[in-house]
């Protein structure tokens, strides 16, 4: 089987905006030529989908998901181009997939990294410029480090960014970008809220022997 090297991936991509998976697989069914996989993947529709992600998204729905237990929830807001769009089984199913995810991924945050907060980026410097294993680092080397570790943990914060929980090989991005040249419409999370039963409550702790002792003395 011919080896597919990550550059010659990463440069089907940007000429495309097809997803990295996408691009590896069109490259590999092609014996590495890349004219045919671009051919590939526009006969799928998938070399358009990144063109369609600059259209304005306008209409859409806002999806709920309760976990089993009742204790997590998640609202969600996806949008599309149309109203016809948003009404598609499609389209609602991949709400509901992406809502999903969001109850299954706890330390995600944000949409995008694009989203991340200055102050969460300044604070996250702060943490890992000051951690020992670089403290005898030379200045550039450091910084260098720091950098990746803060793109990592950015990524980790982002909901496009987490492989799919019934697709661990396609990010929620590459989810999206499959779905946009499916349906043929720009599709874009515009938000999402999570919560947690008795998030923010402070629970009063008792004591069970005191508590019959209050009992019996009454």
């Amino acid at each position: 089987m011919i080896n597919i090297s990550a550059k010659s991936v990463k440069e089907l991509r940007e000429m495309t905006g097809a997803g990295m998976m996408d691009c590896k697989k069109a490259l590999a069914e092609n014996e590495g030529n890349t004219e045919k996989a671009i051919e590939a993947l526009r006969k799928k529709g998938l070399a358009s989908a990144n063109k369609k992600s600059s259209r304005q998204a306008a209409e859409g729905i806002i999806e709920s998901y309760i976990h089993t237990g009742g204790k997590i929830g998640i609202l969600l807001e996806l949008n599309c181009e149309t109203d016809f769009v948003a009404r598609r089984p499609e389209f609602q199913a991949l709400a509901k997939d992406i809502a999903m995810q969001v109850a299954a991924s706890p330390d995600v945050e944000f949409v995008n990294t694009e989203n991340v907060s200055k102050e969460f980026i300044e604070s996250e410097s702060k943490i890992q410029a000051g951690r020992e294993d670089l403290k005898n680092k030379p200045e550039a080397i450091r910084n260098k480090i720091v950098q990746g570790r803060i793109e990592k943990r950015l990524k980790e914060k982002s909901l496009v960014d987490q492989p799919f929980i019934k697709n661990p090989d396609i990010t929620i991005d590459e989810l999206i970008k499959q779905n946009i040249a499916k349906i043929g419409e720009n599709i874009q999370i515009k938000r999402f809220v999570r919560f947690n039963l008795g998030e923010g409550v402070i629970k009063e702790e008792k004591n069970f022997a005191n508590e019959v002792s209050e009992i019996l003395n009454k």
